[in-house]
Order: structure tokens, then sequence, then C-alpha cells
């Protein structure tokens, strides 16, 4: 399946400045598959090895710090002759094994005309034994679920796809009832890659449900598996309030609604946990819409969303009638689903979300983004009905700023705002 990364990946590889390559990303995103089909198609070898299975190549970067030893070794192992410019090494799942991750420091160093990419799961974790991260020494990307145009491309609809990225809004308009079929699609199956590779050759809605559920217990057997003792039973916690502190009005996280009298410093480790392995993401409060607004950040108030929309739908069950057919998902869902698609959306812009509210005020705007000069206050609606003085409120005691609001209607032109559709928005102020 074609992942929009793939042409970072090409970028990487021809600057003659690069470093070693971090991929990171939560569990099952595609990282092994998207490195597997680069190195394939951009270099003549490819020297690859998982390091879950190999005990071999563990041992040797247990016993072996100089890189040159170590390639001389690791094309022994694999009888590849590893060449500087026409092989790749690519080590996957390399959180298996810290000292892999801490010998990407001297390959920069020593080799750094050698091209090497490394995959792996909670990276950002403690989990390296004593093991220093390479801070500085590598290049980092980061993979996220299949946003919405990389889904229509896995459906077949690479034109489709293509009108997005060339800001066709003409004929996007023309046939948009199509683009809100499959945005509702989307809204299911979500854009887990195996899920999607699933629905786009069966079109079973059970099947996709039923292998959305495998990867739900994978992440909690990975919660086990690697979180602090002691911290796994909230992990849980707060991985099973998510659904429920989105589906409220106000989004805010709140502590109680994970326990009874729970209090930030019972649960702050385990929400980090879920952040830097990647299953969730945080989105701080603005007291005041600024430039820089990260001066006016509030720590203690947040959201939290999660990777993908499609799991949201299977840890609460949602039926595909009421996602697929009618209105009922821009009705029932809107506010645990169609603000989580937004968010996730514009996290793959690479810009700092924020959401902003003012005290003892009903006025609060679901989303605000700095992109360049400009801050883009932006308002979600699930429907084509964007009746809200929220928005409208905030600009006219903001004249300076513009105001973008994200909904199931075409666009329209105003003067203190963007209408834009759901399928298409995310080119027009990033």
């Amino acid at each position: 399946m074609e992942r929009l990364i793939y042409q970072e990946l090409v970028r990487w590889k021809a600057n003659p400045k690069r470093k070693p390559l971090v991929l990171n990303g939560a569990r099952q995103v595609g990282k092994t598959y998207i490195l597997r089909e680069f190195a394939s198609k951009e270099y003549e070898r490819v020297a690859y090895f998982s390091l879950d299975r190999e005990n071999g190549v563990r041992e040797l970067f247990a016993r072996i710090t100089k890189p040159q030893d170590l390639i001389m070794s690791l094309s022994a192992i694999s009888g590849i002759d590893i060449q500087s410019g026409s092989t790749i090494v690519v080590l996957d799942e390399i959180q298996e094994c810290p000292q892999a991750l801490t010998a990407l420091k001297y390959f920069q160093e020593d080799m750094p005309e050698l091209n090497i990419a490394v995959a792996g799961s909670l990276l950002g974790l403690s989990l390296h034994g004593g093991a220093s991260f390479p801070v500085g020494k590598v290049d980092m990307l980061y993979l996220y679920p299949m946003n919405f145009e990389e889904f229509l491309m896995a459906m077949g609809k690479n034109l489709m796809a293509k009108m997005l990225r060339e800001r066709n809004t003409t004929v996007i308009e023309s046939i948009r009832e199509e683009y809100i079929s499959l945005l509702r699609q989307y809204y299911y199956v979500g854009g887990m890659p195996e899920v999607v590779a699933e629905y786009a050759s069966s079109g079973e809605l059970q099947t996709v449900r039923s292998i959305q559920q495998t990867i739900l217990q994978n992440y909690r057997r990975d919660f086990s598996k690697h979180a602090p003792e002691r911290e796994v039973p909230r992990i849980n916690m707060v991985w099973d309030s998510i659904p429920s502190q989105l589906a409220k009005e106000n989004k805010k996280f709140i502590y109680g609604a994970v326990r009874k009298g729970a209090r930030a410093a019972d649960f702050e480790m385990a929400i980090e946990w879920l952040i830097d392995a990647g299953l969730i993401y945080k989105v701080n409060r603005v007291t005041k819409p600024a430039m820089p607004l990260k001066f006016y950040e509030d720590l203690d108030a947040f959201k939290l969303f999660m990777l993908d929309i499609g799991l949201l739908g299977a840890m609460v069950e949602a039926p595909a009638k009421a996602i697929l057919i009618g209105d009922d998902i821009f009705k029932e869902y809107k506010g645990a689903f169609t603000e989580l698609y937004v968010h996730n959306e514009l996290k793959r812009q690479g810009k700092t979300i924020y959401y902003h509210s003012v005290a003892n005020s009903t006025i609060e705007i679901d989303f605000i983004v700095q992109a360049d000069d400009r801050i883009w206050p932006i308002e979600v609606k699930a429907e084509e009905n964007v009746k809200s003085k929220s928005l409208r409120t905030f600009i006219q005691n903001n004249p300076d700023l513009k105001g973008v609001r994200i909904s199931m209607k075409s666009r329209m032109p105003q003067d203190w705002l963007l209408n834009l559709p759901l399928y298409d928005f995310k080119y027009d102020f990033l």
C-alpha cells in the first residue's frame, strides 16, 4: 500500500548530510512494511535484521562497538556484501536491543556514508537498560496510522486522492457525495494498515472489527510486557477512560472520570507512558490566542485523543450501520469521532495543537494552531448545521484572527472565516 512517508524516505536517502534514520511510531502502524518497501525499491542490496528474532545479531551489538567490525560481522551473518551507497542496513524492532540503538551514534561518527535505517516501537520509553539514546546523531521520522488520503489510495481511489493534493476544489465538490461515503467508511475502518488492507480486499466489516480487536488486545499485552508493573493497572484505566472522556461535551480530561477521587499524581506516569508509546496524543489548553502559543500553555488542562479512529470504534463497539448509513455517525458520535478525525489529520501536519477556553465562559475553541506567523482557531462540526456562537464570538473578541470551521458543508467564502469540508481541509491553512 502506498504511504505518503515514502517521499520523505527518498529525501532522506538523497540528503548528503543524512544520519542514521530512526523510524518511530506506535505498534502496527506499518513501520516494517514501509522500510522494506523503500529499501527494496531504492537500493541494490538490503541487509535486513529483525532484532526480536535474531539472537546472534543482538549478541554482536553487545560484544562489538566498532562500526567497521559490526558491518563485517553483519555481512557475514546475512551473506550480503554491505557497501556504502548501494546497500542499506535495516534494523527492525530495535527496542529489543539497546546496544544497537546506542551504536547508531558510532555509525554516524565513524561511518557517515553508510545507509542505515532502524524501526521500533516504544523508543521514547525508558526501556534501554542504561543505554543512551543517540540524541543529535540520528534523523527522526514518525509514522502514523494511514490518513484519509492514504485510505483513498488503498481503496483504489488514486485520482480522488490526487485531487485533494492538487487542490482541485471544483472537481472535489462535484463528487462530494462520493468523498462523504468514503469518509464514513474511513470512520469505521480507520488507518491501521492491516485493517485497511483487509477492507480494501474483502470489504468484510466483521473481519475488519476482529482485526481491530486483536490490535487492541496486543496493545494491552504491551502494557504488561513493557510498562512498570505498578503502572499497568493505571495505564489500563486511563486507556479505558478515553472513549467516555471524548464523548463528553467538554472533552477536557478529568482524573475523577478515571477513578473517583483521583488526582493528577495518581495517573501522570500512566498518561506519559501511553503518549510515549504513541497510543494517545495530548492537547493542552492555551489561555490566550497570541504568538507564540506555547507562552500561554496551561499544562494542567488538556484533552487526550487516541491514535486511530477505527480503534476507537472497536473499543466502544460502534455498530457499522450507525457509521456507514445515514447521518447517525455525524450526529450521535460527533464529539468522539469527528473531533478525533480532525485532530489526527492535523497532527500529521507536524504542528503543535492546542485548544482554547476561558474560565467562567461557555466559549471553547476546539483546536488552535500556529502556522508560520499566523494563529488559526478551528471549530469542528460534524454536520451541515454549523450554528454556533463560540467561534463568532471568539473572532469578534480577536478581530485580527481569521477562523476555520470544518464541517460537512461545502466550501463557502466568508470574510471572518474559512468554511472547509471534513473530507478536504488540511492543505488550506497549514
